[in-house]
């Protein structure tokens, strides 16, 4: 498993599609994962340290988990299937949950605990990026767009 972090929520154009990008704490591969925009919105609150009056969804489900005495641990990335993640969370004492990626990395966030991926989720969805900003396979317009994208969106594109 290798840790990652998130770099944000950004709403792909023009779809107007959700997604948050992922980055690999000791490498160059960055995960971009298409989300819905509830989650994105969680996310993104959650980055900016924004709260609410009320406990969101989220926030609900961290704060019931730890009261219980069985905090989240570790979220984690575990497979790819046809575009689709899959997550699962792991929690004090051992337990794991199925989850949708998107719901595991707003938990984690809320949490404070890792996001982790499988290898093979990296070597199948990453985008490999050296340091120079280009990519290994080639594939250098694709990420110069993509960074231009990224550069566009702000946080008020998820409306209210």
């Amino acid at each position: 498993m290798r840790e990652l972090m998130v770099v944000g929520v950004r709403i792909e154009l023009p779809s107007n599609q959700p997604l948050v990008l992922l980055k690999e704490i000791d490498g160059p591969r960055h995960l971009p994962i298409w989300i819905g925009a509830p989650e994105a919105s969680a996310i993104a609150m959650s980055q900016q340290g924004m709260s609410t009056p009320r406990p969101m969804t989220h926030d609900l489900l961290e704060s019931v988990v730890s009261a219980l005495g069985h905090p989240l641990v570790e979220a984690r990335l575990v497979a790819v299937k046809e575009t689709v993640f899959y997550a699962e969370l792991e929690f004090d004492g051992g337990a794991s949950v199925d989850s949708r990626a998107s719901d595991a990395i707003a938990f984690a966030l809320r949490a404070g605990c890792p996001i982790t991926c499988a290898e093979e989720v990296l070597a199948e969805a990453g985008v490999l990026v050296s340091e120079d900003g280009n990519t290994a396979d080639g594939a250098e317009d694709q990420v110069r767009q993509f960074r231009e994208f990224l550069a566009d969106v702000e946080p008020e594109d998820f409306g209210e």
